[in-house]
């Protein structure tokens, strides 16, 4: 199992997703905005981002290019509900996509297929 991320400005998401993913023996760290994203980073050695695309000042694109600039790039999920996403070229720096939702089957799929090809 591996050491996740998960980056969502909405609590109940990342209540939810945190939960799912330690049920499934993930170590699960989360952060409301990409400010504190960055802090934990700084403190932990992760296995996979979950990033959302729409936080409050910042947007998860613009995270993924400060993660990738730092020359860190663990495996990343990017977590939305919007697809005006694909428009942005730095989408393509993420490993997978999956649409926001209150069933967590595919991201649970997603997280395991990229935590399986790392290692």
């Amino acid at each position: 199992m591996g050491r996740l991320l998960l980056v969502d400005d909405e609590s109940a998401i990342r209540q939810l997703y945190a939960e799912e993913l330690s049920e499934d023996g993930h170590e699960v760290k989360t952060a409301g905005n990409s400010k504190r994203a960055l802090e934990l980073m700084e403190l932990f050695k992760f296995d996979l981002l979950i990033l959302d695309i729409r936080l409050d000042r910042e947007n998860g694109l613009d995270l993924l290019r400060k993660i990738v600039n730092r020359g860190e790039k663990p495996p990343v999920v990017l977590c939305t509900a919007f697809s005006s996403f694909q428009d942005d070229f730095t989408s393509w720096l993420a490993d997978s996509y999956v649409v926001k939702s209150s069933d967590t089957s595919q991201l649970k799929r997603e997280v395991q297929r990229l935590l399986e090809k790392k290692h």
